[in-house]
Order: structure tokens, then C-alpha cells, then sequence
């Protein structure tokens, strides 16, 4: 390892049905992404549950004659929530890492997420468990039902989608030249992250709004567990140190985000931090063929490096090396890898070193 500084409301048949889709503001140096609808017949989930019907949306930037490339985001988002300045606008306009006049860019929104199907469609706290696993075999059936790609150029994401990513390389490893997992572990989902997250879920489920999943209006304690956990598992020591160095100003964090508005469903909410539960990729890392770029923060609250954990599961990875942030007053964390800027050079560097390999062996 080289380690750098620097549901039932699916569309009928499986047909693709696409629409444009407006860019953030701030990215218009690349192409408008445009919206699109698969829908996988008789989805079977890791508990032996099968649904008839399965949504599965997506977003996609660039033209198909591009390379295509995966983009996976985290949990509790979608595809849209990767396109701000911040990212996209970093690495998807002309001349940038993954730029779309070369670059077919699609962006799923994973199962239970966006507009793909998930609890609140209709079944509530009944609908299936899914795993991590679940997830990146929906988007494999996406990829290859709906959109009829038998191989990709890059598989990419970040938080949740980094630990989709590492499950591509070793669930599907001749599909891909390359992968790039980040803000993830490639390993067993534990410690402080998974008792966090339970204790987040557990918020939620003790209140008595919750009613089972059977609510009328969503628990009181969901917006307040949310803020809870991204407190505890986002920003970064240094960052936070600057921004609210005096107990007035820590305040007047908490206070501005408990006042920010928080749409989300309680059981979708809960059903996407618990798919992370079964999420373990150690006896895949094997598997993994691609050259593969590991892209963290130093500051990481979720992934802290100084376990050793990490370092000792890339071991099993062939062709991979990890490129680690340094933290500082402008890192954010786990949140530093939204923004792609920390990152651009490495990534431009590893993706011009795949296209080489790729050339000398065709």
C-alpha cells in the first residue's frame, strides 16, 4: 500500500423513461444531467423477500457514447445531492478529472433512496430489509438491465457510496477498470460509527410518535437524532475548534441546524442507516482486480485511521493504495471528501495511469 500525503408506484414494464434535469446553479460548466426510470422485475433482497417491482432512478451527465463512469452517493441522499459546486463542479466540466464531454456520468439513486423505491411508497415499516449488498446488486441490475452497459470505466463513491464501491470490486470484478472508494472503511461496520448509528435509530424507534412505523406525523426525535449524529460523526476537531471556539458559538451551531427544515421519512430514515449493519467487505478485498484509489480524511470521525484496521484490510487489496487528506482548520471531517478539491490532482493522476494500462493491453 502506497500511502499519499498530499415500491408500488413503479412505472409499468421495465422500460427507460428520461427527462432533463435542472444543474445546481453553481455547476454550469457542465452539461445539464437528465433524469431516467428502471424497473427491475421480481427484485429478490438478501432475507429471500422478492418485490414484483422495483424503481430504480438515476441521473446521468454526459452523452453514452462516453466512458462510463458510476457515481455512488451516501446515505440518505441521492444522485442529485452529489451535483453542487463543491463536487461535481470540481470534477465533471471541461478539462477536470471527469469531464463530461468524455464521460458518461450516472448517478443512481440507490434502493430506499430518492426516487428509487423505498418504505414510504406505500409498505412502511413492511418493506423488505435491505443490506448494503441489496443495494449494489439493484444498481448492477440498472446498470446492465436498464441501461445495457457490461462494463464501466470507474466506480466512484463516497460515505455509503464508498462502501458500495468496495463491494462492486469484490462482488463484480471484472466489471470496472477502476474504483475509487471514499470516506469509507473496507471493513466490518463497527465501533464508534455502528454505535452511533444505533443509538440514532434507537432515538427514533423510542419515541412514542413512532407508533411502529405507523405514524401520522413524523417523531418529534428524528430531527434532533439527525443533528445528534452528524454533530458527532462530521466536521472535523480543527474545523469546529475554528468555527465555534466559545460556548456561544457551539450554541448558535446547534441552534441553526435544529431550525433547518428536515423532510425526511422516519422509517426510510431508519431503514437506510440500518442497511449499514451487514455492510462487510473484508472477504471480498481478495476479489478486487482494478486499480483502485482509496481517497479519506485524516479527520475522518466515522473512519479514524489511527486504528490501524484500514490499513491492515489493504493488505488484501492487489492494486490499491490510499491516498489519506491531512486534516486541518479547512477539512471538514467525514465530510471532507464532498469536497472534491482536496483531491482533484490525485484522482486526475490515477485515472490517466488506468487509461495507459487500459491502452497498452487493447
Amino acid at each position: 500500500m502506497r500511502v499519499l500525503r498530499s415500491l408500488m408506484l413503479a412505472a409499468a414494464g421495465a422500460a427507460l423513461s428520461l427527462a432533463v434535469f435542472t444543474a445546481d446553479a453553481g455547476a454550469a460548466d457542465y452539461p445539464a444531467p437528465k433524469e431516467g426510470t428502471f424497473v427491475a422485475k421480481d427484485f429478490r433482497f438478501h432475507t429471500g423477500d422478492v418485490l414484483p417491482e422495483l424503481r430504480l432512478h438515476y441521473r446521468t451527465v454526459g452523452e453514452p457514447s462516453g466512458e462510463p463512469v458510476v457515481m455512488l452517493h451516501g446515505t440518505g441522499g441521492s444522485g442529485a445531492s452529489m451535483l453542487t459546486p463543491d463536487f461535481a463542479g470540481e470534477l465533471f466540466g471541461e478539462g477536470q478529472p471527469l469531464d463530461a464531454k468524455k464521460y458518461f456520468i450516472i448517478l443512481p439513486d440507490a434502493l430506499g433512496h430518492g426516487k428509487s423505491t423505498k418504505p414510504s411508497d406505500g409498505l412502511r415499516a413492511k418493506f423488505p430489509k435491505y443490506s448494503s449488498e441489496d443495494m449494489v446488486d439493484a444498481q448492477h441490475r440498472l446498470l446492465t438491465e436498464g441501461l445495457k452497459l457490461n462494463h464501466v470505466h470507474l466506480v466512484m463513491g463516497n460515505s455509503m457510496g464508498g462502501m458500495h464501491t468496495w463491494i462492486w470490486g469484490g462482488k463484480y470484478p471484472d466489471y470496472m477498470d477502476a474504483l475509487v472508494p471514499m470516506a469509507s472503511q473496507p471493513t466490518e461496520m463497527a465501533a464508534r460509527n455502528w454505535m452511533l448509528r444505533r443509538l440514532m435509530v434507537e432515538m427514533i424507534r423510542q419515541d412514542p410518535g413512532y407508533k411502529d412505523g405507523d405514524y401520522t406525523e413524523q417523531p418529534n426525535a428524528m430531527r434532533l437524532a439527525n443533528v445528534f449524529y452528524a454533530t458527532a460523526t462530521s466536521g472535523g476537531t480543527l474545523a469546529y475548534q475554528k468555527l465555534a471556539p466559545t460556548r456561544e458559538k457551539a450554541d448558535k451551531m446547534i441552534e441553526d441546524r435544529l431550525a433547518v427544515k428536515f423532510n425526511a421519512d422516519a422509517n426510510d430514515f431508519i431503514y437506510a442507516w440500518e442497511s449499514s449493519g451487514e455492510y462487510n467487505p473484508t472477504p471480498l478485498l481478495d476479489r478486487i482486480k482494478a486499480p483502485l484509489l482509496f481517497i479519506n480524511a485524516a479527520d475522518d470521525e466515522r473512519n479514524p485511521p489511527e486504528t490501524g484496521v484500514t490499513e491492515a484490510a489493504m493488505k488484501h487489496v492487489k492494486n490499491g493504495r490510499l491516498f489519506l487528506i491531512p486534516a486541518s482548520e479547512d477539512t471538514r471531517g467525514h465530510g471532507t471528501t464532498a469536497m472534491a478539491k482536496f483531491y482533484t490532482m490525485e484522482l486526475q493522476a490515477f485515472l490517466q495511469s488506468v487509461s495507459k494500462v487500459k491502452s497498452s493491453s487493447n
